[in-house]
């Protein structure tokens, strides 16, 4: 955890370094006068028969992104958290100064993963029905902000906007092409059928298996999108099905005639009705009484739970890929994660734990590392499961270490599978003249080399790290779950699994958010009605946050593809698991 002595000691060390680079400039002094939290703005207050605005641009993460110098310094950020916006929206619904809430969709969407969505609809629920008005607005509305937006009354569009309401797709980049081309050699060992994720170093398109499970994948997310549209719109799933396939994007005039909104108007004229509810009379017309949701929690929310509690539930966010050692920012290190287990473990105010999990997995001995150092917590203090957007390979192994897991219905789950992906430099070396040779006392000596293919002794070698790694991921999950091992066998496979077919299945013990977990954890632990939350993250060192705030934000289009392949081709440096053995699911993009 980021200490502030820390920041001290080596603030001094990275502003001289950056000095003696050339880098310091007038845009760097004034990002550094931006982090210390200089300005002249005053701070927001909350007036009298004020709207709540919810601007769907805003990210919303489980814990503070951490790739910002600005967090070291200052809280205030136009970033929410999961929790801090649910608390924001049921402290809404509460308070009487807020008199309704407006969903503004005209900047786009954050991008949310549906289980987070999902968690954030109960909250619009309970302040909708406290009687309070919800209006929500865009220019161009995806099923990412309708899944929300749809619970208002009204939903309104801009005349020149549009709907996307056409299903949503996986796509996979798949890099086998420019590997073979270059000449780097890979070679796969894997367990389970439906392990996909070596594929985008392996094949050219989505294997039959990884297919047929994307398929079910993408119907059980859908269908969950066109039971909670259809509820809001009083239209049934089969209705919206036949609008998504023969219409798919929808101008204003379709999306009205097909009951997908209320209203086409511009956004001054839902000012003025908004004006009207906040009985302004004296700010100009297009001016209604505002506060943004995010302003809204740091000026009143925030302050309100902020006492100091004898008693708490801690909640340890496991969010990014697993790996061995301390790891990077958005990764889980192993190495960290355990050094905050033992100091919650430690901490007499600490009795119970929530581990929010949102990974992929990654290496299966970090994975196995972390599980033993949950189970041993778990010894002295009850602990707790939630998942989120997804808790796969990895992440669905380190889950064993809880008590209960809870999931949304659209989580993805389980994967249960390893696989090991050996490269060799072989063809790019010998096509460019270089060549290698080897002296070794045993014939299995330089079974890490990468100058060569492995041969068949090695590859049965390392195939017996595979087998036995999956065999124990079969174990600990039969044991976990209390589930026959053949019945874990026919699950695993490498297979997902949504939340629902994982509560069906055994794998996931409830459906429920983060909060319904924090509560349980709580009568878990038996903490009657005076308890708090202390929430923990794992944290960089300031250098890395300072070079990532100088890295590109918001790229393009053409951009955001190339990032997303050094992406894929940067995994494969993290990957850096003892054995080569790893519980991973692969990166896919759900839109």
């Amino acid at each position: 955890m980021l200490k502030l002595r820390d920041v001290l000691a080596s603030t001094l060390g990275v502003i001289l370094a950056l000095v003696l680079a050339g880098v310091v400039s007038g845009g760097l002094l004034l990002l550094l006068i931006v982090a210390f939290g200089i300005s002249e703005e005053e701070e927001m207050v909350v007036r009298d028969r004020s709207v709540l605005v919810w601007d769907l641009s805003t990210p919303i993460r489980d814990t503070q992104p951490l790739g910002e110098l600005t967090t070291v310094f200052s809280t205030e950020t136009g970033n929410l958290t999961l929790r801090q916006a649910i608390a924001s929206l049921e402290a809404a619904a509460e308070d009487d100064r807020i008199v309704a809430l407006l969903i503004d969709g005209r900047q786009g969407e954050a991008g949310l993963g549906f289980a987070m969505l999902r968690e954030l609809r109960p909250a619009l629920e309970a302040f909708q029905a406290s009687g309070k008005k919800i209006v929500a607005y865009g220019v161009d509305w995806g099923e990412g902000s309708y899944y929300l937006g749809s619970i208002a009354d009204p939903v309104v569009i801009n005349p020149l906007g549009s709907m996307e309401m056409n299903g949503l797709s996986a796509e996979q980049s798949f890099l086998t092409g420019a590997l073979d081309r270059f000449g780097i050699g890979v070679q796969v060992l894997r367990v389970g059928e439906y392990k996909s994720a070596v594929e985008p170093f392996t094949e050219t398109e989505f294997s039959p298996e990884n297919r047929e499970q994307l398929t079910a994948l993408l119907g059980d997310l859908w269908g969950d999108f066109l039971t909670v549209v259809g509820g809001d719109r009083d239209k049934t799933p089969q209705q919206l099905q036949q609008i998504a396939a023969n219409q798919g994007i929808l101008l204003p005039e379709a999306a009205l005639t097909a009951g997908l909104v209320d209203e086409i108007a511009y956004f001054d004229e839902i000012a003025v009705q908004l004006r009207e509810l906040t009985e302004e009379t004296e700010e100009p017309k297009r001016y209604f009484r505002q506060i943004s949701l995010s302003n809204y929690y740091q000026n009143d929310v925030s302050l309100a739970s902020s006492s100091y509690h004898s008693q708490n539930v801690a909640v340890l966010y496991a969010e990014g890929e697993i790996v061995y050692g301390e790891g990077e920012i958005e990764q889980i290190g192993s190495d960290r994660l355990i050094r905050q287990l033992r100091e919650l473990r430690d901490d007499d105010s600490i009795k119970a734990i929530v581990l929010r999990v949102n990974s992929p997995g990654g290496s299966a001995t970090a994975s196995e590392l972390i599980l033993r150092e949950l189970q041993l917590t778990r010894e002295e203090k009850p602990i707790v499961i939630s998942m989120g957007n997804v808790a796969a390979s990895g992440g669905y192994w380190i889950a064993m270490g809880g008590d209960r897991i809870f999931a949304e219905t659209n989580t993805i789950t389980g994967s249960i599978g390893v696989f090991g992906l050996l490269l060799n430099l072989e063809g790019i070396t010998n096509n460019n003249g270089i060549t290698w040779d080897t002296v070794k006392t045993a014939p299995l000596a330089d079974l890490d080399t990468i100058s060569r293919p492995k041969t068949d002794a090695e590859i049965a070698k390392i195939q017996q790290f595979v087998d036995q790694i999956y065999t124990l991921f079969l174990e600990k999950v039969a044991k976990g779950r209390d589930l026959p091992p053949a019945q874990v066998a026919a699950l695993a496979q490498g297979r997902v699994w949504s939340g629902a077919d994982a509560l069906s299945n055994g794998l996931v013990d409830e459906i429920g958010g983060l909060e319904r977990a924090i509560a349980y954890a709580a009568e878990r632990a038996k903490l009657g009605e005076d308890w708090g939350v202390e929430e923990y993250q794992n944290e960089p060192s300031f250098e890395e946050l300072l070079m990532r705030t100088l890295s590109v934000q918001n790229p393009s289009p053409l951009t955001a593809q190339w990032l997303q392949l050094q992406t894929q081709l940067r995994q494969l440096q993290t990957w850096n698991d003892p054995r080569q053995v790893y519980a991973l699911w692969p990166r896919l993009e759900i839109r």
